[in-house]
């Protein structure tokens, strides 16, 4: 009874919608069903509370931005007050100082100077300053003005540009173009570098040096200008040498000199790296057989020549020590200052029975290896054939 009952009351039960607009759109089909009832009243429900959900989400999110915004405006606000507050002057500055930063050299110790110098007001703003921006200020000398404001100030000393007054030395350099060079960046007299090159470099070189200070430059930047005193700057470059070879472990005494001697003359006769330990193993196989090492380059050295300048008379001097073309064994100094891959390669020569060797193609610095004279022949041939148009 109770069945037909609900089943003639849900048949013509009429239900009202209260969502149901007004007007002439076509109102919704009634329910059919009290589950279907139940659904749709389960939907109004989740609806109700998805949109309570969103609504507590967009409020925190405000209020949330709302804290961080303010609290970075009152840091902003903190910030220029403090910048405002902090001694500075205005610029752009009058006359001329050359400022020199040394290696090394600390942003706290460069900011007193920079106020001696009357280039800024306050160290505490330079520093300031160049923490703010993240800056780095470089090693060099730059010119600057008397009253600047730090913040050009900083814009200077941290491009590198902007330096002078380093010496670089390459590797494959001689000294003396080393020396020419540091003596006129440093504006001390040529004289006085003479002077200790001419005593052996007393107090400076170590005693496998035999006094003669080529190949004990080491390869680098140097600041040099404003220094006064010559052997400063030379015993600068040679105790980054020898710390270099202690780096290396390049064995102490003769044997250090030997290797610098035969890792110039790699440097000096090719100029890619990957041939250095095959040049390093001609020469000790030269060596071994009792042969002339043959190198234009120790020739030019010692005739203070280019290779290019060579004459057949110096080609031909044998009261030239570095002519190994007619003397044997290697010679008595290095040639240059071999850089860290030469030194490594006269380290571990690479293995083979090499005794001669020609670069045959002068644009791409290619370079090949014979171990006898027939096919050491092919290669000048070869060399002449490629490079007929080079000059």
């Amino acid at each position: 009874m109770a069945k037909d009952i609900n089943e003639l009351f849900d048949t013509h039960a009429e239900w009202v919608d209260n969502e149901e607009e007004q007007g002439g759109a076509e109102p919704p089909a009634p329910p059919r069903s009290r589950a279907e009832i139940r659904q749709r009243r389960a939907l109004k429900r989740r609806k109700r509370t998805l949109v309570a959900i969103i609504v507590i989400v967009v409020v925190a999110l405000l209020g949330t931005c709302t804290f961080f915004g303010v609290r970075t405006v009152r840091h902003i606000r903190a910030a220029n007050r403090a910048q405002v507050q902090m001694p500075d002057y205005p610029g752009p500055g009058y006359g001329e100082v050359q400022f020199t930063i040394n290696t090394g050299e600390g942003t706290e110790h460069i900011a007193k100077r920079l106020v001696r110098a009357q280039v800024v007001k306050s160290a505490t703003t330079f520093s300031s300053t160049v923490a703010a921006n993240g800056s780095t200020v470089y090693p060099g000398t730059y010119t600057l003005k008397k009253h600047m404001a730090c913040a050009k100030v900083v814009s200077i000393l941290s491009d590198q540009s902007k330096a002078t007054g380093f010496l670089e030395v390459r590797a494959g350099e001689r000294s003396s173009q080393v020396i020419a060079d540091a003596a006129k960046l440093s504006g001390i007299d040529q004289s006085q570098f003479d002077a200790i090159v001419n005593g052996g470099g007393a107090g400076i070189l170590p005693a496998e040096a035999g006094g003669k200070f080529e190949g004990w430059f080491e390869p680098g930047s140097y600041q040099v200008k404003g220094k006064k005193d010559a052997g400063a700057i030379l015993k600068q470059m040679v105790d980054k040498r020898v710390a270099r070879l202690d780096a290396l472990k390049v064995p102490t005494g003769a044997q250090r000199e030997q290797t610098l001697i035969i890792a110039s003359i790699a440097e000096s006769e090719v100029n890619l790296p990957q041939y250095y330990g095959k040049v390093t193993r001609v020469i000790l196989n030269r060596i071994d057989q009792g042969m002339v090492l043959g190198m234009d380059s120790t020739v030019a050295y010692g005739a203070n020549v280019s290779p290019g300048d060579l004459t057949e008379a110096m080609l031909e001097d044998a009261s030239d020590p570095y002519n190994t073309r007619v003397n044997p064994g290697l010679p008595p100094t290095p040639i240059s200052s071999p850089g860290t891959q030469a030194i490594k390669a006269a380290m571990a020569p690479t293995p083979g029975d090499w005794l001669y060797f020609v670069t045959t193609n002068l644009q791409t610095g290619e370079t090949k290896f014979a171990d006898n004279e027939a096919d050491f022949e092919q290669l000048k041939q070869e060399y002449k054939s490629s490079n007929k148009d080079a000059n």
